[in-house]
């Protein structure tokens, strides 16, 4: 079994590309990798996914504990798996000043990976090992196992730089990424632009792939990485109650709009026995036939507004079936979509499902960012979670919708996370796993809603 990281010295300087090249040339290989992704982001998971074709999971040590995501780390794997971990940011950056936790260095020491140190070496001769130097320095318990300079000019350049870092740290260059206009993965408002609306990305992926297996030594990586057993780790925590809401059926939105969602989060749900349903704002035109619930996920929205709007018949649809009382979980872009109207920066209004009485409206500036702590009660059951919130638009509110979320971040405190019927939507991001409570006081709620129908329903046949 092989289990390493990918991370940089900071954002931009290529994680992706290069994580992107080494995936595809294990692959290429027959080697069965398994990717993971450090922290919330839900769109390097996807490129991973893409590339590997298996799904990604968030590794997040902010939101889920150590011991949990040792076991979610861990049960993922057999002795043959080469576990392939892109890192978050900069190695070291995490939640605060005083804690690193949430980094990719505390990652790597949580799940015991060595980490593969990524660096920029535009424009640097030994003051390349003066910064790899610092970050070996900076934690000894962070294991940098080598380094893998990106945009590299020559075989020269590389060569000069390789000869400076080992002199000066001892720490072995495993290869590097030449410069290459071709491989080029746009961003906008909220990072990265995903998969299913780039073209031409498998092209890059192959590109990727022999750059990596040309100019990276593939075999040291497999060499430094290599852990002779699996660890002994804890049972997933909703192992106690596996299979206990096989009688859900629960549709989830998955399309273009519609596709933020932690992949454990799923895992749990299946783990529970709930079949899971998708279905399309943007293609389907109403809700599938006997679903006790939905989980609506963020997205991009916004990019489909027009789409979304021309879908009048799913719009009508969800939102009857909110307002007849079926219970929803919504996050970010589904609270968005389940406001009368999106408003887009140049001002031109889209309509939503409707079923909130507020129109949301995308700003310039950023709202939100980072990682929150949520006081909350799902089903009369006090509940603390953590969460992620990233957003460039705002909710305004026609009349007051009550709140169920008590939101704090440092010193600053708020409320979210609107209530009305059986439903519950907000801005905040939830991983599951942070607290199962919250999932199972929700599917409780559900399975409580539903056997209250069924009964209704055999009164009324009696």
């Amino acid at each position: 079994m092989n289990t390493f990281m990918l991370a940089g010295v900071s954002s931009n300087v290529g994680k992706t590309t290069v994580t992107m090249g080494v995936m595809a040339a294990l692959c290429k290989r027959n080697c069965p990798v398994v990717p993971f992704k450090t922290g919330p982001d839900y769109i390097d998971p996807m490129f991973h996914t893409f590339v590997t074709g298996k799904k990604s999971t968030n590794l997040d040590t902010w939101m889920v504990d150590r011991e949990t995501i040792r076991s979610l780390f861990y049960h993922k794997l057999s002795v043959d798996s080469v576990a392939v971990i892109e890192g978050v940011m900069g190695l070291y950056d995490g939640h605060g000043l005083e804690t690193d936790v949430g980094s990719s260095a505390y990652l790597s020491k949580v799940v015991d990976a060595p980490v593969f140190l990524i660096i920029d070496g535009r424009g640097m001769s030994k003051s390349a090992a003066a910064m790899v130097k610092g970050y070996v320095d900076f934690d000894p318990d962070t294991r940098i196992a080598g380094v893998i300079i990106n945009k590299i000019a020559s075989e020269s350049h590389y060569q000069l730089l390789k000869k400076m870092i080992e002199t000066y740290t001892g720490v072995p260059c495993v290869g590097y990424f030449p410069n290459c206009p071709d491989i080029v993965i746009n961003s906008r408002h909220l990072g990265l632009i995903p998969v299913d609306e780039l073209q031409g990305l498998r092209e890059q992926v192959e590109k990727a792939a022999a750059l990596a297996e040309e100019h990276i030594d593939l075999d040291k990586i497999l060499l430094l990485s290599r852990r002779e057993a699996i660890p002994q780790v804890q049972e997933d925590p909703f192992d106690a109650c596996a299979g206990h809401y096989d009688d859900l059926n629960i549709g989830f939105a998955k399309d273009k709009a519609f596709s933020f969602y932690y992949e454990d989060n799923f895992n749990a749900l299946r783990k529970l026995g709930v079949r899971l349903v998708p279905f399309s704002p943007l293609e389907d035109c109403e809700l599938p036939q006997g679903l006790d619930a939905l989980y609506i996920g963020g997205g991009f929205p916004e990019m489909f507004g027009r789409d979304l709007e021309k879908n009048q018949a799913f719009r009508e649809s969800i939102r009857a079936a909110l307002e007849n009382g079926l219970p929803c979980f919504a996050e970010c872009g589904g609270l968005m979509y389940l406001t009368e109207s999106m408003e887009m920066l140049d001002g031109e209004k889209y309509q939503a499902a409707g079923f909130f009485k507020a129109d949301t409206k995308m700003t310039r500036r950023l709202q939100r960012f980072g990682y929150i702590d949520i006081d909350t009660v799902i089903n009369h059951t006090p509940i603390h979670i953590k969460g992620h919130e990233f957003h460039h638009s705002l909710v305004h509110e026609k009349e007051p919708i009550p709140t169920r979320y008590k939101i704090t971040k440092g010193d600053r405190k708020w409320t979210c996370g609107f209530c009305k019927g059986n439903t519950l939507a907000g801005y905040p991001h939830i991983h599951f796993y942070s607290n199962p409570q919250f999932l199972l006081a929700l599917l409780d709620k559900a399975e409580e809603i539903k056997r209250l129908e069924e009964q209704d329903s055999e009164n009324s046949n009696g």
